[in-house]
């Protein structure tokens, strides 16, 4: 594998969008949603900075789907430098004993179940070298976040899990804590917040990516 790849998952909009941009052109991008429009969208800024993307609107949750992902770009590439999973689903908040059936769902497929195949598919493609990103929101345990702080901190620990069975092998996984950020998920959960506060996630991503060491 000659040229950088890296994969994001989730790049439709808020963190995944900004690495996705970010990283180009120094990665080619391969990127992952469900919005095909906001691919487009994401394919303009990375081509307007020199850099290339192979657009993929797909549903994380489909394990055939990802596979046959997965698949091509070992064939195309041969392999991944980066993975950076930014793919959540947010359900509205709500007391546990008032949850819906069709959220929950929602949030253990999207934010846990499509860990189960998406980790076991990545990882060959990274190989000891390549580099995976995951990133923190911890809300478990907080009142009327029964979907999103129950599925999130599971996805999370199966991160932490891959990242202690990898130290001395590689892949490098990380856990990064981002900053509260002007997105539709936190739009979501505080829809009365001073936006002005938050930080943006160019910026984010930025700050994230320079505390790595992306060789």
């Amino acid at each position: 594998m000659t040229e950088q790849i890296a994969l994001i998952t989730g790049a439709s909009r808020g963190l995944g969008f900004a690495l996705a941009a970010a990283l180009a052109p120094r990665f080619h991008i391969v990127a992952v949603a469900r919005t095909t429009g906001a691919l487009e969208e994401l394919d303009d800024i990375i081509q307007a900075k020199g850099g290339s993307a192979t657009l993929a609107p797909m549903d994380i949750t489909k394990a055939d789907a990802m596979a046959q992902l997965c698949r091509s770009v070992w064939d195309r590439w041969g392999g991944l430098a980066l993975w950076a999973h930014t793919a959540i689903h947010a359900a509205p908040l709500t007391p546990a004993s008032h949850l819906d059936a069709k959220d929950w769902q929602k949030s253990v497929s999207t934010n846990l179940d499509a860990m189960g195949h998406l980790v076991p598919y990545v990882a060959p493609l990274l190989g000891e070298t390549g580099q995976a990103l995951f990133f923190e929101d911890d809300h478990a345990g907080e009142k009327f976040f029964g979907h999103y702080g129950t599925t999130k901190s599971a996805q999370i620990a199966l991160a932490r899990s891959w990242a202690a069975e990898t130290v001395n092998t590689g892949p490098r996984v990380h856990i990064l804590a981002p900053k509260p950020m002007h997105t539709a998920t936190r739009g979501r959960f505080h829809p009365g917040e001073d936006k002005t506060r938050l930080a943006r996630p160019a910026d984010e991503a930025a700050r994230l990516l320079a505390s790595l060491d992306l060789g």
